[in-house]
Parts: C-alpha cells; sequence; structure tokens
C-alpha cells in the first residue's frame, strides 16, 4: 500500500510539473519581479492589476450577453437567475482568458498570459507611465514589469520570425520611417540554448541599417528587450524605459517619494533661513537704534 501510494503521489507530482513551468510558443504577456517567497501574493497583485487597468481601459473588452427586455418580461424568475448565472460565467470566462497566470516554478518572477485587445508594450508603458504622474503606490509585491508581445521557440529561426513580426511596427513602416537609435537587451532564465551575444547578432540584424537605424546603448530612442525562458525567447520594443525606471514600479514609487520630498523640504529650508535673516536684521535694527537714543 505504501509503495502503490508513493507511486500515485509521484505521478501527480509530474503531472503538475508538466502542466507548468514552460510557456508555449505564440504567446504574449508580461514577466513581473519580486522578492523571494513573495510569488504568490505578486501574481495576485498583478492579475488585479491587469484586470483594473483593463476595465478602465478597455472598455469594451468584455463579453457581455444581450439582455432583451421584452424576453425577460416573459421568463419566470427562476429562468431570469439561471440566465444572470449564465451571463455572469461567460464574463468570468471572457476574463481568465484574457489574462491567465502561468506556474514557471521560478523564484522571485511570475508571468501572465496576455490577449487582445490587450496589447502588452503599450500596457505596461501606460501603467509605468500612470504610477510616475500619480505618484501612487498600488503594489506591495510587484517589482519590475517586462512585456511580452510575442514568443517563440528557441531557436535562431524562429528569431528571425519573431523579429519580422515585432520591429515592423516600430521600424519597418512602409512610409515616414525616420532613423531610430536603438539597444537590446537580452534576459535568460533557466536559459542555455542560445549564446547571449549569437541573439544580439541576430536581432540587430533583423533591424537592419536600410532607414538609418543606429546602436546607441546611452541614448537610444528604442529599447528591444528579449526575455528567455526554458524553451521560449520573448520580444518586444519599448520606449521611455530609462524615464520610467525601467519599468519598475517600487523604483518609480521611491522617485516620486525622493522628488516629493525634497521639493518639500527646500521651499521651507529657505522659509526658514529668510526668517533667521529678517529676524536677525530687525535686532541689528533695534540696536542701532538704542545707540542712537544713548548718543543723543
Amino acid at each position: 500500500m505504501g509503495k502503490r501510494g508513493g507511486e500515485s503521489q509521484g505521478g501527480n507530482r509530474n503531472k503538475k510539473y508538466k502542466q507548468s513551468g514552460f510557456i508555449d510558443p505564440n504567446t504574449a504577456g508580461v514577466y513581473a519581479t519580486c522578492n523571494r517567497g513573495r510569488e504568490l501574493g505578486c501574481r495576485k497583485e498583478l492579475l488585479n492589476l491587469l484586470a483594473e487597468k483593463c476595465e478602465q481601459w478597455y472598455p469594451d473588452w468584455e463579453l457581455k450577453a444581450e439582455v432583451d427586455d421584452e424576453d425577460d418580461k416573459e421568463l419566470s424568475v427562476e429562468e431570469q437567475v439561471q440566465k444572470e448565472l449564465a451571463s455572469m460565467k461567460k464574463e468570468k470566462t471572457a476574463k481568465s482568458t484574457i489574462f491567465l497566470p502561468i506556474d514557471l516554478s521560478c523564484e522571485c518572477t511570475v508571468f501572465v498570459k496576455i490577449r487582445k485587445p490587450v496589447e502588452p508594450a503599450e500596457f505596461i508603458h501606460r501603467i509605468c507611465q500612470e504610477a510616475k504622474d500619480l505618484g501612487v503606490k498600488k503594489s506591495r509585491f510587484i517589482q519590475k514589469l517586462t512585456p511580452v508581445t510575442f514568443s517563440v521557440s528557441a531557436s535562431l529561426e524562429e528569431i528571425k520570425k519573431l523579429a519580422a513580426i515585432v520591429l515592423k511596427p516600430h521600424f519597418h513602416k512602409e512610409e515616414g520611417q525616420e532613423p531610430l537609435k536603438f539597444a537590446i537587451q537580452v534576459t535568460r532564465r533557466n536559459f542555455n540554448q542560445i549564446p547571449k551575444e549569437e541573439i544580439i547578432q541576430t536581432v540587430a540584424g533583423c533591424v537592419g541599417k536600410d532607414h538609418g537605424h543606429t546602436v546607441d546603448l546611452k541614448k537610444y530612442d528604442k529599447l528591444i528587450l528579449v526575455d528567455c525562458f526554458k524553451s521560449n525567447i520573448g520580444m518586444s520594443v519599448v520606449s521611455d524605459y530609462l524615464q520610467l525606471e525601467k519599468f519598475n514600479l517600487q523604483q518609480i514609487f521611491e522617485k516620486n517619494m525622493k522628488d516629493s520630498k525634497s521639493s518639500r523640504v527646500n521651499p521651507e529650508g529657505n522659509s526658514d533661513k529668510k526668517e533667521i535673516k529678517e529676524e536677525s536684521e530687525d535686532k541689528e535694527d533695534v540696536k542701532k537704534e538704542d545707540d542712537a537714543t544713548k548718543t543723543t
């Protein structure tokens, strides 16, 4: 019995690991980093944040059932309840298909799959920009966010196909394409299939020089993010990466707090100095008046 139970548990564990720890090709989404041991909280927090902003910025995304008031009048109370439950179930299914967490079985990193109409790079940029503009912290565990516009299996040929899809809207416009300065950042997690240098060379070659694009590692207009995890390679193109603290929500908040503190302290400090100066001048005037009185 003990052996049979052990085999059963082992089978369950194998099944669990087969269902998690991997990202399939053709997947879009977002990576989020957090402190060790906070992965579950980070995942829940990220799902709530994505759902909240989706509701706000994509008001027509929900697949809601159309309600005909005339038909409802003819339904019994029980039928109306069943119809409402079916509608709620359909709405919940729609939400779960747009934002789907994938268990990476990886410390300090979580991943949420994103489907249309949400575009990950634009969506994450907007979240970070809002965090900077408002200066309000809405997360405890989320640190850095990294969007993935699309992904493929790990090979140089697949990377070229991926680049053709992801880079075109930014670097290969049919009309009005301006020369851009770009950089490439490769992040690898549990990945050793392709050397980092080969990935960079392949992606840079896909950008090309036909439109006058040049590499600039410090003052770039666009940053190409390449994220490799096990057998999956994802890519996105982002702007304002350094201005938005590398899409790190924690650092954005800390920078806002620092700037806010500086803006509050300096004026008060200047005010204190001004008051001290005025008080000193008043005392000097009084002293002069006393001296003048004694002289007379």
